[in-house]
């Protein structure tokens, strides 16, 4: 797969990881507000990401992605322990997506690095 289709499906998954949470807003006020709020952030970070400066601005905003992608994944994991949504395992597709997701940005992030170090 070339940089392009990479950064093409990693957009992709965003967006389906994205529409699949905001399934869930009635989890309860404050956590279903902070899933939203998490789990939109990473794509509109990867496009800015994609419009970087530089090579360090390119690794700032994905590694602010990354974040973002790591809170969601404990507010998941919240609303599965609580339970706050029934089944909890209706939550699993998204938690391991998110985890995928989560190793993507790190090893690009961490070729970026590598890239910048060149």
């Amino acid at each position: 797969m070339n940089e392009k289709e990479r950064r093409d499906y990693d957009l992709q998954a965003l967006d389906r990881f994205r529409c699949s949470c905001v399934e869930y807003t009635r989890a309860g006020n404050h956590i279903a507000g902070q899933v939203v709020r998490s789990d939109t952030s990473p794509a509109s970070n990867h496009g800015e990401a994609q419009s970087a400066e530089s090579p360090k601005d390119f690794i700032h905003k994905m590694k602010v992605a990354l974040k973002e992608l790591r809170e969601t994944l404990v507010w998941l994991l919240i609303i599965q322990r609580k339970p706050l949504i029934e089944p909890a395992e209706k939550l699993d597709p998204l938690v391991q997506e998110n985890n995928e997701l989560i190793s993507i940005f790190v090893a690009s992030i961490a070729t970026a690095e590598q890239n910048l170090k060149r």
